[in-house]
C-alpha cells in the first residue's frame, strides 16, 4: 500500500464504530452502478414472485405434498445419529 492509502486507513480505524461504518457503507456505495443495482433488484423480485407463484400453484394443485415440520425434524436428527454410530 502507498503511504496515502496508509494514511486513509488509520483515519478510517481511529473513528468511532458508527462513524466507520458509514464512511465504509458510503465507499461501498460508490463502488456500485445505481442504475444496475436497481435494475437487478427488479429482475430478482421479478424471479423470486414468479418462483413462488410456481410453489403456491404446485400447493394448491396437489402437485407436491406438505409434510409436517416436527416429523423432518424428527427424521434429521434420526438419520444424523444413525451416522454417527
Amino acid at each position: 500500500m502507498n503511504a496515502h492509502v496508509l494514511e486513509v486507513e488509520r483515519a478510517l480505524l481511529a473513528l468511532n464504530h458508527h462513524e466507520r461504518a458509514a464512511v465504509i457503507h458510503h465507499g461501498l456505495q460508490s463502488l456500485e452502478d445505481e442504475n444496475s443495482i436497481e435494475h437487478d433488484h427488479a429482475e430478482v423480485d421479478a424471479a423470486w414472485r414468479s418462483e413462488l407463484r410456481q410453489r403456491i400453484d404446485d400447493i394448491e394443485n396437489g402437485k407436491v405434498e406438505l409434510l409436517d415440520t416436527d416429523e423432518v425434524f424428527a427424521s434429521i436428527r434420526a438419520d444424523l445419529a444413525a451416522r454417527r454410530k
